[in-house]
């Protein structure tokens, strides 16, 4: 991992990917988009590891995506809502009147069926945004970088969120949770509640013997 500051998690980080991925459709480049980003969204996978898969990977029954080689060689098995399954959906139909390869491919002539980069996955998926109305503080990493925030919003615990993101220790995973907004941290110490046994609780000297 660099030495460089983590983008800061968007505050509304569940409604760019859908602004991106609601989009009416109507061309295979923009199915494959829509799917690309459900899937990074879904599932918090890296661009590269999203690029890697097949359709082998993903079983919509157990609601599971295998990462065969995630970030140090490492291979990982990771958990996609429904709602990812959903928005992927249309892709791999379209997918099929194409040659073998990745699951997210090059769809033009006779480059269909080669593995698409990352950096033109990434500069389509800047494009969907900016149509979609989404100008600010969306790349593609960031929806890797907000899992972990948002992950442990809806009380996941610890533990999994380093497995889901396959990073090599929980160190790194608190280091991710630095994005949660300082006026979440704020509003949830505020809100707890009272203790329930008085402050001087086991402070008090035995009485003398």
């Amino acid at each position: 991992m660099s030495g460089g500051p983590l983008p800061r998690a968007p505050t509304l980080s569940a409604d760019r990917p859908r602004a991106v991925t609601t989009q009416r459709v109507g061309t295979v480049h923009g199915l494959r988009a829509r799917g690309l980003m459900a899937v990074l969204w879904g599932s918090g996978l890296r661009v590269q590891e999203a690029l890697d898969l097949t359709e082998l990977d993903l079983d919509r029954r157990r609601g599971s995506v295998l990462v065969r080689r995630g970030k140090g060689g490492r291979r990982r098995e990771v958990g996609m809502d429904d709602w990812g399954f959903e928005q992927l959906e249309p892709w791999p139909r379209a997918r099929e009147q194409m040659p073998v390869g990745p699951l997210f491919c090059m769809n033009n002539g006779r480059s269909g069926g080669r593995p698409w980069r990352a950096s033109a996955a990434r500069a389509t998926l800047h494009r969907h945004a900016a149509r979609a109305g989404v100008r600010r503080r969306f790349a593609p990493p960031i929806s890797y970088f907000a899992q972990a925030p948002e992950l442990f919003r809806e009380d996941v615990p610890l533990n999994v969120i380093q497995r889901q993101l396959g990073h090599r220790n929980l160190g790194v995973t608190s280091v991710y949770l630095q994005g949660i907004n300082p006026d979440e941290i704020i509003e949830t110490v505020h809100a707890r509640r009272p203790p329930m046994i008085p402050a001087s609780a086991g402070l008090l000297l035995p009485p003398a013997g």
